[in-house]
């Protein structure tokens, strides 16, 4: 008896969670998949009509917008964080006297709720109460900051609050790489006289490839999920303005009471996240299995 408690309660323990995980992970992405198929309105139906719903997805202006600017605050998103994220950690590989402060205030953000970063951005974006009203109370009557209200620019302010809350975590993970490089390798390549930029450009960076790799990665998904910053900031507005995939699903499922929209959009974004997770999990095992 004590044996068999010994070889099976691990799967005593374990089941539970995997059977929760079965069924309300990916027994609700079946149920999605399978709801994307037929004709749900308010409430779902079960008979399959083929890809109906996504031929109306596709022809929604509404979806183009939002597709288009997941593309933006995507590539913007990505792209700056990195960036940023990369300056900030060779600043900090200095050895500068306040590496520690500085690093806790970078970090900060990342410590934030994406309502509660929103929200703030929110209020400092706000022409009435923000950067334009208290450049204009220094006396410069024509400044303008008006990009969270104006249709044309309200992407890129989400943009800048998305960059503001997650530079900091990738500055970590390339300080961490930074700090992981061989140190007798630069050291040789400073005794050969090669500059400083020259180092890491062409010895620190390119050792560095697995972890811009993953730092996008996580970029990327938080960059296709993207709900709750959009809500605290623009609403998705002005009108549908900032709209992206997950605010499209919301308000399909929740607000038109379009159910078979909803799902359907859920199946382009999961795609999306397949496209980008997948090539990188394919890699990874490779490696391991030449390894």
């Amino acid at each position: 008896m004590t044996e068999w408690l010994e070889r099976h309660i691990p799967k005593m323990v374990l089941a539970p969670s995997f059977i929760a995980i079965l069924v309300f992970v990916y027994g609700f992405i079946a149920w999605t998949a399978w709801v994307s198929l037929t004709r749900s309105k308010l409430l779902p139906k079960y008979e399959i009509k083929g890809f109906i719903q996504y031929d109306r997805l596709f022809d929604s202006p509404r979806w183009d917008t939002a597709m288009g600017n997941l593309f933006i605050f995507g590539t913007l998103f990505i792209v700056t964080s990195m960036v940023l994220g990369l300056l900030l950690a060779i600043l900090l590989d200095q050895k500068v006297r306040t590496e520690g402060v500085l690093r806790t205030i970078y970090l900060y953000p990342m410590a934030l709720s994406m309502i509660v970063t929103g929200t703030a951005w929110k209020w400092i974006m706000n022409p009435g109460l923000g950067i334009e009203n208290m450049v204009r109370g220094w006396g410069f009557e024509n400044f303008s900051f008006d990009w969270v209200i104006n249709p044309d620019r309200a992407i890129y302010a989400v943009v800048i609050a998305g960059v503001w809350q997650a530079s900091g975590f990738v500055m970590a993970l390339f300080l961490a790489g930074l700090r992981s490089v061989d140190g007798e390798i630069i050291k040789a390549a400073q005794v050969d006289g090669i500059p400083s930029y020259r180092i890491y450009s062409a010895i620190i960076i390119p050792s560095m490839a697995p972890i811009f790799l993953s730092a996008f990665i996580v970029l990327a998904h938080l960059a296709i999920k993207s709900f709750d910053l959009v809500i605290a900031l623009t609403g998705g507005g002005p009108g549908y303005a900032t709209d992206l995939p997950a605010t499209y699903m919301y308000a399909m499922a929740f607000s038109r009471g379009d159910i078979g929209q909803a799902a359907s959009s859920a199946m382009v974004m999961m795609a999306v996240v397949f496209a980008i997770i997948v090539p990188y999990l394919y890699s990874e095992l490779r490696v391991k299995k030449h390894d």
